[in-house]
């Protein structure tokens, strides 16, 4: 009876210890590791050739494609901003001076429409008036413009290329320099690279 128990005994050891033997062997399967994929910074889309619809005063929408062909300039001001208001006769003159060769101001104010509308009726704006708030603000981030203050004027060729942008009050010098290289871009003269680097001297 004891004989027989050891031989029972020893054949059930050596099947438990094969069945962890086999086991052993046996590969462990795990998940497959994860794929560490990199963080993609996001980056804004540069626009070259700005593109923008905004209401005037009294509320009627304009493309900026209507001022096709003519050399804009990008004018960003706000009631609030005293060295805006300072620039403002400036400009009119100078709209006055070189609207008729192939110049164009655009008026855009980064302001609410009513404070807009009623300082507009006072100065008797002789470019367009655009209202913009927060919208008027992201044309120039499109352009890649960051707007440390106001005023700010970006200038557009006149196959709608933006070329460059200048932070604050304009001067009738810097307004000479401007008709002067934009006009001899028009003529091919110089090319937008000389010209951007006119205006980025300003």
């Amino acid at each position: 009876m004891s004989r027989l128990f050891l031989i029972f005994a020893s054949a059930l050891v050596a099947l438990i210890a094969g069945a962890l033997f086999y086991a052993a062997r046996m590969p462990l399967q795990s998940p497959p590791p994860a794929v560490e994929t990199a963080a993609q910074p996001q980056t804004l889309e540069v626009v070259t050739h700005p593109s923008f619809i905004l209401p005037d005063v009294s509320g009627t929408k304009h493309d900026f494609s209507e001022w096709d062909g003519k050399n804009r300039m990008l004018n960003f001001w706000a009631t609030w901003c005293a060295p805006c208001r300072r620039e403002i006769p400036l400009l009119k003159a100078f709209q006055n001076e070189q609207g008729g060769n192939g110049f164009q101001v655009i008026g855009i104010a980064v302001d609410f429409p009513e404070p807009v509308a009623n300082y507009a009726e006072e100065a008797q704006f002789n470019y367009p008036i655009l209202v913009g708030e927060q919208d008027a603000m992201a044309i120039a981030e499109s352009a890649g413009i960051e707007i440390p203050g106001l005023p700010l004027t970006m200038f557009v060729a006149s196959d709608g290329e933006f070329l460059s942008a200048y932070v604050g009050e304009l001067h009738q010098s810097q307004l000479d320099t401007i008709v002067e290289v934009m006009t001899r871009l028009d003529r091919a003269e110089i090319s937008k690279d000389d010209v951007r680097a006119a205006l980025d001297a300003l």
